[in-house]
């Protein structure tokens, strides 16, 4: 089972994720996927830690989900957005590239079974356009990936100012 749980920033979508991941079992994993790129960002990534009890399993994977066993568990990739720019920087910003490699990787993913996955992803398109080329690339990559993801998922849930839309499932 994949659920898809997407939205702008700051709409509920970890949160979501999280009491979802907790319904469906008292023991689940969360995979971070955030490279700690300056002091912001583990003050990010310290407030969600601190959003998980000790029923949480904790991981910390940049890109390859695949080799995390998550056989007969619940678990909770949180975020696309942070994964994918971690392709995209290592690929120096190929669009092609970057999709081509996350796609794969997801794939092995999703082989797994009796696995259940919640996935976190960012709807970026929604807002502003950007406006450098390399923001319009990302934008481009993190919308064919959302796209990929929500033709994969079964149930796709869209988190508007704290309340989730299912869209799909």
């Amino acid at each position: 089972m994949i659920y898809l749980i997407t939205g702008g920033e700051r709409s509920g979508k970890s949160g979501y994720a999280q009491s979802l991941a907790l319904q469906l079992t008292d023991n689940p994993i969360y995979v971070a996927t955030a490279r700690k790129w300056d002091s912001d960002f583990q003050n990010r990534i310290d407030r969600h830690q601190k959003d998980r009890d000790e029923r949480w399993t904790n991981i910390e994977e940049e890109k390859y989900l695949s080799k995390i066993d998550f056989s007969g568990k619940v678990a909770l990739i949180d975020c696309v957005t942070l994964w994918l720019t971690n392709f995209f920087i290592d690929h120096k910003n190929d669009v092609n590239l970057s999709l081509e490699e996350a796609k794969k990787e997801f794939l092995l993913l999703a082989e797994k079974e009796n696995t259940v996955l919640i996935i976190v992803t960012n709807e970026i398109g929604m807002g502003v356009h950007a406006s450098t080329e390399i923001g319009r690339k990302f934008t481009e990559l993190q919308g064919w990936m959302n796209q990929f993801l929500a033709s994969k998922a079964d149930e796709v849930v869209l988190m508007v100012s704290g309340i989730p839309v299912k869209i799909k499932g």
